[in-house]
C-alpha cells in the first residue's frame, strides 16, 4: 500500500509541476503574479477536451495545438496590455491579471457551462507487482515530464533562453546589452500560458474539468513555487513531485477533504524555514 501511495503522489505531482513551471517562470522573470494562469490551464483542458471530442486525434496533438493557440493569446495579452504596466507596482500586475482571470471564468463558464467534462481514453491500467496504474495518468506523467524537461533545455541551450535568464537576473543590465526586454517579457509569458495549456491537457487525460477549478490550480502553482523556489524549472518539478507525494499521504491519513490543507500548512513552514524554497538560491529575485 505504501508503494502505492508513492506512485499516486509522483503520477499527481508530475502534473502538478507541469502546470507550475510557467506560473513560476513568469513570476521570476517578469516580477508579475499571474493570476490569468490557472485559466490558462482550463482553457487549454478545454481545447484538448472538444478537439478529441469534436474532430477526434489522439489528445497529445490536441494538447500541441493548445499549447500553440495559448502561447499566441499569452504573447499578445503581454504586449498589448501588461507590458504598458509591468514597471509599475506588482499590485497594479496582480489586480490586472486578477481582473482578466475574472472575466475569463466567467466567458468559459458561459461558454463551456461548469459540468464537468472529461475525455473518454479507454487505456485501462496495468498490473505491476501488485501496483495498479492507470495507463492515461501515466501517459499523461510522461508527456508532462518531456514538455518540463524541454523548457529546462530551451532555457539553458538556447539564445532565447538565455535572453530569458540574462533578462531575470538584471533587465537593466540586458537592456544596455541591446536585448529587447519587452518582446522577451512577451514570449517569456507566452511560454507560461503554453506550459499552462500542456499542464492542462495532461489534467485533461486523467481527471474531469470545469471552469471553477482555475482557482485551485492556481492555488497548487503558489504552492510548488513556495516549496521548489521561485522562477525555477528543476525547483517547479521537485516542487510538484512533493506536493503530489504530501497530498497522497494527507487523503490517506487525515482524509481526501484535508489533503489540499497539507500542502498550504507545509508552504507556510518553508516560508518560514527556508523562504527560497527547496531549490532556490537564498537573495536571488
Amino acid at each position: 500500500m505504501l508503494a502505492q501511495y508513492i506512485i499516486n503522489g509522483l503520477l499527481i505531482g508530475s502534473l502538478y509541476a507541469c502546470l507550475a513551471v510557467g506560473f513560476s517562470l513568469v513570476w521570476g522573470v517578469l516580477n508579475i503574479i499571474n493570476m490569468l494562469h490557472g485559466a490558462f490551464v482550463v482553457l487549454g483542458a478545454y481545447i484538448v477536451i472538444f478537439g478529441v471530442q469534436s474532430f477526434g486525434g489522439s489528445p497529445i496533438l490536441w494538447t500541441g495545438v493548445a499549447c500553440i493557440i495559448l502561447f499566441a493569446i499569452g504573447y499578445l495579452v503581454q504586449l498589448g496590455l501588461i507590458n504598458k504596466v509591468v514597471a509599475a507596482p506588482i499590485f497594479i500586475t496582480f489586480t490586472l491579471t486578477f481582473g482578466m482571470d475574472l472575466l475569463a471564468q466567467n466567458l468559459m463558464i458561459n461558454v463551456f457551462t461548469a459540468t464537468p467534462r472529461s475525455l473518454t481514453i479507454g487505456y485501462g491500467s496495468l498490473q505491476i507487482a501488485g501496483l495498479s496504474l492507470s495507463v492515461a495518468r501515466l501517459i499523461a506523467m510522461g508527456f508532462a515530464l518531456l514538455l518540463t524537461g524541454l523548457l529546462y533545455w530551451l532555457l539553458k541551450h538556447s539564445s532565447i533562453g538565455r535572453a530569458i535568464v540574462a533578462v531575470r537576473m538584471d533587465r537593466h543590465a540586458a537592456t544596455l546589452l541591446g536585448l529587447d526586454v519587452p518582446r522577451i517579457y512577451a514570449v517569456t509569458f507566452g511560454i507560461g500560458a503554453l506550459m499552462a495549456a500542456a499542464g492542462g491537457g495532461a489534467m485533461a487525460m486523467a481527471f474531469p474539468i470545469t471552469p471553477v477549478l482555475d482557482g485551485t490550480f492556481l492555488g497548487k502553482a503558489f504552492v510548488i513555487c513556495v516549496l521548489g523556489g521561485l522562477g525555477s524549472v528543476p525547483g517547479a518539478l521537485i516542487g510538484g513531485l512533493v506536493l503530489g507525494l504530501l497530498e497522497s499521504f494527507g487523503a490517506v491519513t487525515l482524509g481526501s477533504q484535508w489533503s489540499a490543507t497539507v500542502g498550504f500548512v507545509i508552504m507556510l513552514a518553508i516560508l518560514v524555514f527556508r523562504p527560497a524554497g527547496i531549490a532556490g538560491r537564498s537573495g536571488f529575485e
